[in-house]
Order: structure tokens, then C-alpha cells, then sequence
């Protein structure tokens, strides 16, 4: 069993975070939940389309495989602004295609060939042991306030951002690695890859040396009249 995994999900906390943004935030994001809700509908449709490509040809069609990374793309940078993370007070940008300069990425490398009968089970049968730990750590979901203890932590960082104006980077690392054991299952759940996601907190903004197999490199790239 691979240690690796072809999913990349880096972070940069940005230093200078208004200390009573996060309070209004979630009317910020209405516009952005509700466009996800669409979204995900399609992410689950073209899954199952994906699942008879795979059972039939034992490949993901490389156009559900963008669409599905973009909806994971766009899911991430929201949560990242939001109460998944507070990172970053830039709003989210409205696009499926990956944004270089957001300080939240993600991409999932595409596979050559998947299992066939692997395609029936890893996505309610294997992947069990990872939805219950994730129940514990993310709740109800990764973009959303939630009882998980993502959540907790979060509202502990904001209450601390309210009152000093820093976030705590402990905070952060764990709760970045938290989202990347989630986005890890949900690719391997949503038939993007046949590596099962390690049981293994990589915390940290970036992803540990050695984690990655055949993903891109997400280094922000820096671009003119971006504030850092």
C-alpha cells in the first residue's frame, strides 16, 4: 500500500488578517454555497458516469476528471476563506480552473489506468474507516460551520484573531492537515484515484516531503499588485 498520495492540497495563512471579518463571512459566501450546491449535484453525476467509463474501459474520462477536480478546487478555496479555515481574507474566485495566485490549491493527479472492480466498492465499502474518523474531524462538512473538531478549533482561532490580531499557527497546521486527510478521501471516494488515502495527519501548509506521488507543485507563484 502506497505511503503517497496524488492529491496536493497547499495553504498559506496570510500574516495581516482583519481581526471582525470572519464575523461577517458567512453572508459573504451565500453567493458561493449556493453555486457549490450545483456543483456538487454535478460532482455526484459524474462520478457515476465516471464509475461505467471505469467498469467498461477502466479509465476516468478526462473531462469529468477536470470537472470534479475544479469542483474540489472551488470547494477548498471557500472553505479556506470561510469557517473551514479562516486563512486568507481574499474572497474566492467564481471558477472551476485553478487560480495560481489564491492561497489555497489543490490538484489531483490524473491516472492512467484505474481498477475496474475496485470502481464498486472503495467508495461506501473501503472507505469506511475514514468516513468515521472524519465525522470526528470534520462533522458535517468542510465548508460549513460543523461540530467536528475542525470547527472547534477554528471559532478558538477566530476568538483569538479578535482579540490579538494573529491567528495561531499551531491551529492552523492541524487544521490544514485535517482538510487534507478529507480532500484525500474524497478524491479516492469520488473513483479519482485507486491510492487508498494514508492514515496519516500531514500538517502543515505545505505538503510534506515524501506525501505526493506525481502531483503538481502548488508553490504560490507570485503575481504584480497582489498584497502578500
Amino acid at each position: 500500500m502506497s505511503t503517497s498520495s496524488p492529491v496536493r492540497l497547499d495553504a498559506h495563512l496570510e500574516p495581516k488578517l482583519s481581526r471582525w471579518l470572519w464575523l461577517v463571512k458567512w453572508v459573504l459566501v451565500i453567493p458561493h454555497y449556493v453555486v457549490l450546491v450545483f456543483l456538487w449535484i454535478g460532482f455526484v453525476l459524474a462520478t457515476v458516469a465516471a464509475m461505467f467509463a471505469i467498469l467498461f474501459t477502466g479509465r476516468y474520462p478526462r473531462a469529468l476528471f477536470d470537472y470534479n477536480v475544479g469542483v474540489l478546487r472551488w470547494t477548498w478555496r471557500v472553505s479556506f476563506y470561510a469557517y473551514g479555515a479562516l486563512g486568507t481574507d481574499r474572497y474566492p474566485p467564481f471558477t472551476l480552473e485553478d487560480v495560481p495566485e489564491y492561497p489555497a490549491r489543490i490538484e489531483v493527479a490524473y491516472p492512467a489506468r484505474l481498477s475496474r472492480g475496485l470502481a464498486l466498492v472503495k467508495w461506501w465499502l473501503l472507505a469506511i474507516p475514514h468516513y468515521l474518523v472524519l465525522t470526528f474531524f470534520v462533522g458535517g462538512g468542510m465548508s460549513v460551520p460543523s461540530g467536528g473538531l475542525t470547527g472547534i478549533l477554528v471559532l478558538i482561532a477566530a476568538v483569538v484573531l479578535l482579540f490579538t490580531t494573529r491567528y495561531p499557527e499551531t491551529i492552523f497546521d492541524f487544521v490544514i492537515g485535517m482538510h487534507r486527510w478529507a480532500f484525500r478521501v474524497v478524491a479516492y471516494a469520488g473513483l479519482m484515484t485507486d491510492v487508498y488515502p494514508p492514515f496519516r495527519l500531514d500538517q502543515g501548509g505545505g505538503e510534506p516531503v515524501g506525501a505526493v506521488d506525481s502531483a503538481p507543485d502548488l508553490s504560490p507563484e507570485p503575481t504584480a499588485g497582489v498584497p502578500s
